[in-house]
């Protein structure tokens, strides 16, 4: 049974049942017998049907929470057994906001040097995706801001203070200051994150605060993007000093330290549930420790 329910955590997820058998490697023929299957299993109506995905019924909402409970428990059952006799192997999906994408970096070759056996996937979500995606169980664990938004059921360790940088070009009249007031920047080109990025909502009350109002030119949720329109010399961001740093480094652009910032506390959470995976508990543990 367990595979069906995972079929139907997938397709309730996706919403449509091509895609999701498509993410699940099957046919979709294979999905649609696989849900009847355990529609009749269980004996009662999960999924909607019409011409496409009609969502679930009622009893599909309440199917649902119980497939994601049976399915996380399974899941932790054979991890255990596993570890138990082969020591701690498989693999850690980590969700991480794009502004800590290089400090992640400090945790998994810490985590790498102790269990050589275990591998990342490592993907770049915002806040609110990183809580879907660990509701739905499609990761183990998150890096994200830890007092800016409501988080849902977790656990967390706060990791390092995220403080912040204007990045310009080197050549920019901007550049020959060690230090910028937020006020400063009403008067600069911007370029900044899509609205949807908690980082951008933090740096805009920050904006706010200092009585500019937040109107780049340039969105993108790519911090890539942001660093090589800065290089082009016509536009300014505002970042996190480690991935100013990051970005910076080889290239015409430089950071100028912004005062009168106020520092958000970033680190990692895991989903609050007794047992937790033996990776996921491994990882909890080390990021204690940091």
């Amino acid at each position: 049974m367990i595979d069906k329910l995972e079929m139907f955590i997938a397709l309730s997820r996706i919403r449509h049942f091509g895609r999701a058998a498509e993410e699940l490697g099957i046919t979709q023929p294979s999905l649609s017998a696989g849900i009847k299957q355990l529609e009749s299993q269980l004996g009662v109506q999960l999924v909607n049907r019409g011409s496409r995905f009609g969502g679930l019924t009622t009893e599909g909402e309440r199917a649902l929470e119980w497939a994601l409970r049976i399915v996380g428990d399974t899941r932790t059952f054979k991890q255990e057994m596993r570890s138990s006799k082969k020591g701690l192997s498989g693999e850690i999906k980590l969700a991480v906001i794009p502004t800590a994408l290089p400090m992640v970096a400090d945790l998994t070759e810490k985590f790498y040097a102790k269990h050589p056996n275990v591998r990342f996937s490592i993907l770049s979500q915002s806040s609110a995706g990183m809580q879907a995606m660990m509701d739905n169980l499609q990761i183990d664990a998150g890096i994200t801001y830890l007092d800016h938004a409501p988080l849902g059921r977790v656990k967390t360790v706060p990791l390092f203070d995220e403080d912040y940088a204007v990045i310009c070009h080197k050549d920019a009249p901007l550049a020959q200051n060690a230090t910028i007031q937020w006020a400063e920047l009403a008067q600069e080109n911007l370029c900044l994150l899509t609205p949807n990025m908690q980082n951008r909502q933090i740096i805009d009350q920050m904006l706010i605060a200092a009585g500019v109002t937040p109107t780049p030119t340039v969105q993108s949720n790519s911090t890539v993007v942001l660093a090589s329109h800065v290089e082009t010399g016509r536009w300014v961001t505002v970042l996190p000093t480690h991935m100013a740093e990051f970005l910076t480094t080889g290239r015409p652009i430089v950071q100028i330290a912004l005062k009168g910032s106020q520092t958000q506390r970033v680190g990692l959470i895991v989903p609050d549930r007794d047992p937790l995976p033996p990776l996921t508990n491994a990882l909890l543990g080390l990021a204690h420790s940091f």
